[in-house]
């Protein structure tokens, strides 16, 4: 039994039905807590007709009540900060949980005023880079002195993050990753059916699963394709996800000479990504660092998502995304955008069976034991 928790009060941007990571992580948080002892304030995201009721019919299948601003972007101005003071108080809250720290915890001190005890506010990516710009570093830091705890992804986060807060603040720091549903992603997902229908069944597949921009290095899994095609010929690069990088990628293949062995899905809805990861026989995103510094991998639970479904990965080297693998246990870290070092491993893992089995057992294993959900939703309890 846990005890009872504060009654929270998570004030965020990011919260579905607008789609993407954080969003997906604050949700699965938020299913785990009391929803006796929730309450959301989040923004509208889309205001046309169509977006507006999809908003109305997440917000009421959700057990919590959400509270929606007329904004698509929460900032902390004088009359949010107002709203979210009166919602705090209305529903009796005493903590509060910023959905991203920056720059939302800059409304903790007023929120401490009216009667919060507890301010935990969670960082994920964008802050490293916020880190890094000497204005940005000014909020980050008095966000830290005005909060009880600033959460952080792993170890590349944190430390680039502790460098803009004071030494008392950087000390106070947790780690709070998204975790991973260890029963919906598995080896037995489905991978068999979406292979079958398209057509994949009796060949190799290196599967990739992301948002299709530059920095996830879908470019250097197209151009490693020629080289992993001399020694595995029948090989099949599945790239599932939609974005704006896709005409690139498309481009890239055919004056490559690989479009034939490129497979591109689209988007995928996220109740079908399961099977989408379960079609690999190895996973690989090497995404790299770009616009010098500030465009980094904040961890990569794509990795683990793999890893859970039981596949080997290999991942580049940008941001936090080596705190997702276990080198030589579950997976590899390459350096981003390096073709001839991403086709060696995912070429080694492709030609030996036994390989594969063994770093897909591990990264299971890994994910049981350290990633799933409940774990860090009772992790977030007790910073609550």
């Amino acid at each position: 039994m846990h005890p009872p928790m504060p009654k929270t009060l998570i004030v965020t941007n990011d919260f579905p039905p607008r789609p993407g990571g954080i969003q997906a992580f604050l949700h699965s948080m938020a299913l785990r807590l009391d929803p006796d002892r929730l309450v959301v304030y989040a923004s509208t995201w889309n205001r046309s007709a169509e977006g507006r009721e999809a908003t109305a019919r997440f917000d009421a299948e959700q057990p919590f009540p959400v509270v929606r601003d007329r904004t698509t972007m929460l900032l902390p101005t004088p009359r949010v900060t107002r709203r979210a003071s009166e919602l705090l108080r209305e529903h009796g809250c005493t903590s509060v949980w910023f959905g991203a720290a920056a720059p939302l915890g800059l409304m903790a001190p007023a929120l401490r005023a009216a009667g919060a005890r507890r301010l935990v506010a969670t960082t994920h990516g964008h802050e490293a880079g916020w880190a890094q710009l000497p204005a940005a570093r000014q909020l980050l830091r008095r966000i830290g002195e005005s909060t009880d705890t600033i959460t952080y992804l792993g170890e590349y986060t944190r430390a680039r993050i502790a460098r803009a807060l004071t030494e008392q603040a950087a000390a106070r720091m947790v780690q709070l990753p998204p975790g991973v549903d260890e029963k919906t992603f598995h080896p037995g997902s489905g991978g068999d059916a979406v292979r079958a229908r398209l057509g994949l069944t009796d060949r190799p597949v290196i599967v990739c699963v992301s948002r299709l921009v530059r920095r996830k290095g879908q470019d250097t899994l197209i151009e490693a394709m020629p080289r992993i095609l001399a020694q595995v010929p029948n090989a099949v690069l599945l790239i599932v996800g939609g974005g704006p990088y896709e005409a690139n990628l498309r481009q890239l293949a055919q004056a490559t000479g690989v479009a034939g062995a490129v497979r591109f899905t689209g988007a995928v809805p996220w109740e079908e990504l399961p099977a989408h990861y379960g079609a690999g026989d190895v996973f690989a995103m090497p995404c790299r660092t770009r616009r010098g510094g500030l465009d980094v991998e904040g961890l990569g639970i794509v990795y683990l998502e793999a890893s859970a479904t039981g596949l080997p990965v290999v991942a580049g080297d940008s941001g936090g995304a080596p705190d997702a693998v276990l080198p030589g246990e579950t997976g590899w870290v390459v350096r981003g955008g390096d073709a001839a070092q991403t086709a060696e491993r995912v070429t080694a893992a492709l030609k030996d069976p036994g390989l594969r089995r063994r770093l897909g057992q591990g990264g299971r294993a890994w994910v049981e034991e350290r990633w799933r959900w409940d774990l860090l939703a009772d992790r977030l309890r007790e910073l609550l």
